[in-house]
């Protein structure tokens, strides 16, 4: 549009200002700030809040600058520096803020109340929630609901108690318990200790996320419920859903309870390392393992290698491998150990280990990996 000496409105300014807010680039965004202001568009809330929002991203010092000059603010802009100041950590400054608007709406009290919570001041989260409920008399949403969960979770009886009551209101105003809200729940009473609680909501739920499977694991394996968190964990594994770092944190912390680390727990936390490409942590799990690795464990960090073509980490277990694993047996491996040696550049070992396989009379088969 600039280019071609097409004029800017505010529609098309606050189109690019959301593009540029999610590249995140700071320089495209003074940019537009000065066209913003050549344009005369700064008395204009909705271009000038958008812009805050921008800044509020990439450069706090910037967004606070700007807030000062903006003639005038509507809720949404004193909304955005409360957010603001809760991810600089500041805050004292957005309860300031806070205080200072004119006018507060529901999504202003959430702010507040976010900002305590993610900040790690759960006791005045509740006490402003409070206060917006029995003081203020109003309701709250989704995004103030969930915030006064998520630091119930960390005050065990009394977040408990307030946790029920918020739960109450929820399903007495028939709320939908989406993946989201549901899984705040399960996470609330799992770690209040309320695990039958965390059980009910997750059994209602519709639709579950690894989020959801993880707090109810994490939860039964931190209350000592040890053999019902491995036996969620095989209830995932079989929904088809992909376990995350921290649902392995809370199988072996099970794990540990009941001494049973399984070679399948192992071997899927290789997979996980492996397919994000942290080869070096998919290694130090093996290497720690207390059980002998198998033909799985070792498919899995092969298969990782490759994918994310780095030879070097591979070689440091063909050894182990060839000791272990026979070509007649695991074929697969050896088709992996032959596609790495190519992919270094080590022709030769390549066509030895074909050799090998060859004289053993070994199917090439497809690699096989931890689901």
């Amino acid at each position: 549009m600039h280019r071609n000496s097409i004029p800017f409105d505010t529609f098309s300014v606050l189109f690019t200002l959301k593009s540029c807010t999610q590249l995140k680039n700071h320089a495209i965004i003074q940019h537009l700030h000065a066209h913003v202001i050549k344009l005369g568009f700064c008395s204009h809330v909705f271009v000038a809040t958008s812009l805050l929002h921008a800044y509020v991203v990439v450069s706090f010092v910037d967004a606070c600058l700007l807030f000062d000059e903006i003639p005038e603010k509507n809720t949404v802009t004193w909304n955005t520096m409360i957010a603001g100041f809760s991810r600089s950590g500041d805050v004292e400054r957005a309860r300031l803020v806070f205080e200072e608007m004119p006018l507060r709406d529901v999504a202003s009290w959430s702010a507040m109340i976010a900002a305590y919570v993610n900040n790690g001041k759960h006791e005045c989260g509740l006490s402003l929630f409070r206060d917006m409920v029995m003081d203020e008399g109003l309701k709250p949403d989704q995004v103030s609901a969930g915030s006064v969960l998520s630091g119930c979770a960390h005050l065990g009886s009394l977040g408990l108690l307030v946790g029920k009551s918020v739960h109450g209101f929820m399903a007495k105003n028939g709320w939908e318990l989406n993946v989201e809200i549901g899984t705040i729940l399960v996470d609330m009473y799992a770690k209040c200790g309320f695990l039958k609680g965390a059980a009910q909501v997750f059994e209602l739920m519709q639709e579950r996320n690894v989020m959801t499977w993880t707090a109810l694991i994490c939860g039964s394996a931190q209350h000592g419920y040890s053999e019902a968190a491995l036996s969620l964990f095989e209830m995932m594994q079989k929904a088809s859903v992909r376990a995350n770092e921290l649902t392995f944190t809370g199988v072996l912390s099970a794990c540990v309870h009941t001494g049973l680390p399984r070679i399948h727990h192992y071997g899927c936390m290789v997979d996980l390392y492996g397919k994000a490409g942290l080869l070096e942590e998919a290694y130090e799990v093996i290497m720690k393992m207390s059980l002998e690795p198998n033909v799985v464990i070792w498919t899995a960090f092969l298969s990782a290698c490759k994918e994310h073509k780095q030879f070097e980490m591979a070689e440091r277990v063909v050894e182990q491998v060839m000791k272990m694993v026979k070509p007649e047996n695991d074929g697969g491996v050896y088709s992996l150990l032959s596609n790495l040696y190519a992919l270094g550049g080590k022709w030769d070992d390549a066509e030895k280990v074909r050799n090998l396989m060859n004289n053993q009379r070994v199917r090439k088969v497809g690699a096989s990996s931890v689901k």
